[in-house]
């Protein structure tokens, strides 16, 4: 059973950068679907990115071409840069593992069994 503890989170202007980390204990995300995945208060989970299969990447279009979604496979960790930051990027992200897929990970926080304790991020105007 995989183990999962985030760190890097903070708080940011608009337009700044981000990059928050994942480390991953007990198991290895090779053998997982991993993504990041954000709420805010009064709003629904969102997937914002997910990593599976031989790279095969996954973005909300929420974030498209702003966040970027990795993995160091060396040291076991997940990441994700977030650049343009906007407020409404303002929520606590968690990173998560699931079932590994043939295709693209799942886009539903529902289909993650394993998740970190989560790390705030607050954009300001």
């Amino acid at each position: 059973q995989v183990q999962l503890a985030e760190s890097g989170g903070g708080s940011v202007q608009a337009g700044g950068s981000l990059r928050l980390s994942c480390a991953a204990s007990g198991d290895t995300y090779s053998r997982y679907c991993a993504g990041w995945i954000r709420q805010a208060p009064g709003k629904e989970r969102e997937v914002v990115a997910t990593i599976g299969r031989y790279g095969l990447t996954t973005y909300a279009d929420s974030v498209k071409g702003r966040f970027y979604i990795s993995k160091d496979n060396a040291k076991n960790t997940l990441l994700l840069q977030m650049n343009s930051m906007k407020p409404e990027d303002t929520a606590m992200y968690y990173c998560a593992a699931g079932l590994l897929r043939l295709g693209p990970c799942s886009g539903s926080h529902r289909e993650y069994n394993f998740w970190g304790q989560g790390t705030q991020v607050t954009v300001s105007s």
